[in-house]
């Protein structure tokens, strides 16, 4: 994973962007945005819920390396009272700006470079998390600075093909993880109209393609800082 964290830093710094690259993680409660967290930093920084059971009811920053920071919000899901609050804080983190002091000038930027979207495995029922992009993330933010993940890979087949010596799916499960993420990319579309790219399948509580996920972040870096005097 070092070296997929070295990739990361060498390509910011060739995008000539800020550092740390600044992800705000959104989902429906239980899909394991905080044990992603977890997983990535290789221990407890984030307090993790049992079942559904949200631990994160404000946004929380946890700072991996000089190269790459999380904000961890609260899920979604568990009223409509509480996603219209929830949908407000995920709104104003995601207009939060800092100002850069230059020789003789400063500039605005907005905090937040990206946006990761965590689905839960296993869970047919999406609409949480499209509502989630259509009526919050892509009205506050451009789609190509939206990501899509799947974690609980484990799970998509209810626990079934998931060979627990090796931490890591057989190729039948394997196989149902890429129809999978196609599925999901296909109804993401359906559904908002985003064409995001082939969402990546990982496990936090296995440590599973924990590689590919920062593979993919690496992937989709913006093009450019996200300029607040121009709305960028």
């Amino acid at each position: 994973m070092q070296e997929r964290l070295a990739e990361l830093q060498l390509a910011l710094y060739e995008r000539q962007l800020l550092q740390p690259l600044d992800i705000l993680i959104v989902g429906a409660t239980g899909s394991g945005k905080s044990s992603t967290i977890n997983a990535l930093f290789a221990s407890q920084q984030a307090e993790v819920g049992e079942g559904v059971a949200p631990q994160t009811e404000k946004i929380s920053s946890y700072q991996l390396n000089s190269a790459l920071r999380f904000h961890d919000s609260a899920g979604l899901g568990d009223s409509k009272q509480h996603d219209a609050q929830h949908g407000l804080r995920i709104k104003s983190k995601i207009d939060e700006f800092c100002r850069v002091q230059g020789n003789t000038s400063h500039l605005d930027y907005y905090l937040i470079d990206m946006v990761m979207v965590v689905l839960e495995g296993g869970k047919r029922d999406l609409g949480t998390a499209f509502t989630l992009l259509t009526d919050v993330v892509l009205k506050a933010i451009p789609p190509e600075r939206v990501i899509v993940v799947i974690n609980q890979a484990d799970m998509i087949m209810k626990g079934r093909h998931w060979q627990h010596e090796l931490n890591r799916p057989d190729i039948t499960l394997e196989k149902q993880l890429n129809l999978s993420a196609s599925s999901v990319q296909r109804r993401i579309y359906e559904s908002t109209g985003l064409n995001v790219a082939m969402p990546i399948c990982y496990s936090a509580k296995f440590n599973y393609n924990l590689d590919a996920l920062l593979g993919h972040i690496t992937s989709h870096l913006p093009a450019e800082q996200r300029c607040a005097s121009s709305a960028a």
